[in-house]
């Protein structure tokens, strides 16, 4: 009964409807769930809070993040009823972890700054994991491809392979773009346009920009803009698609201006 779950604001609730969905009176779509049924739930959550943070939405940030933490709680529930592991294990496994990794905060150690945490959370991290065969190690190859090439682009240049200044940074961008232009079979040109996406990500990693963020915030404009041009050509009785590539590009110039 609902009255059993009165205290919504209770993570003892939280895991008791989460039990109960799952027990053998319980939903059975989530009775069927696994770790790798979840897998694309996870993803889109994650994505739909970050969409949120972008939104400025406050409301609708702690909709998204609650919606991250089912995940979190499904897949611990999925654990306890195979017998793997339980939230406790979770949130064990974390709570060590923040303690470790924070020495200046639980411990003795002094920094100066934020950068120095950073410096010394890698450290920490790279003993508690071990030795590893390559800076590479440990990346998630699940991640968005701008994200991926900035996370390993930023591990290569922590061990010297960098360029002294953004000069070169910009002179290997329009190295990579003399190269497309010269590219012949579709094959090349695809090789070369990874590789002009690859240089743009490093002009964005050292201005310490997160570069999946300003592709989505670009694709965001594009989407404004775009909408804003159809309907500036249904507004004069026209199809967008039927107009003339010029006037097309005046209802570009107008959206600019209008949406930014």
């Amino acid at each position: 009964m609902l009255a059993d779950y009165n205290d919504l604001g209770s993570f003892e609730t939280f895991l008791a409807i989460l039990a109960r969905l799952r027990g053998p009176d319980g939903c059975p779509w989530d009775k069927k769930q696994t770790h790798e049924s979840l897998r694309k739930y996870l993803l889109e959550e994650s994505h739909e809070a970050l969409e949120a943070i972008e939104s400025g939405d406050p409301k609708r940030l702690a909709e998204e993040l609650g919606d991250v933490l089912l995940q979190v709680g499904l897949n611990a529930q999925v654990g306890q009823d195979s017998g793997t592991f339980t939230i406790k294990d979770v949130l064990r496994s974390i709570n060590a972890k923040l303690i470790y990794r924070h020495p200046h905060v639980f411990g003795d150690v002094k920094v100066a700054d934020a950068d120095e945490v950073v410096a010394n959370w890698e450290k920490l991290k790279a003993k508690e994991k071990g030795e590893k065969q390559s800076a590479l190690d440990g990346v998630p190859k699940s991640l968005p491809a701008l994200a991926y090439s900035q996370e390993i682009q930023g591990r290569a240049a922590k061990l010297g392979f960098e360029w002294p200044d953004m000069a070169g940074v910009l002179d290997k961008v329009r190295e990579e773009i003399g190269e497309f232009e010269r590219a012949k079979a579709k094959a090349e040109l695809e090789h070369e346009l990874g590789d002009i996406f690859a240089a743009l990500v490093n002009v964005g990693r050292r201005l310490n920009m997160d570069v999946e963020g300003a592709m989505r915030k670009a694709n965001q404009r594009f989407e404004r803009r775009f909408r804003h041009m159809e309907e500036s050509a249904r507004a004069q009785g026209k199809k967008f698609g039927e107009l003339p590539l010029d006037r097309q590009e005046e209802l570009w110039q107008e959206a600019k201006r209008a949406m930014g």
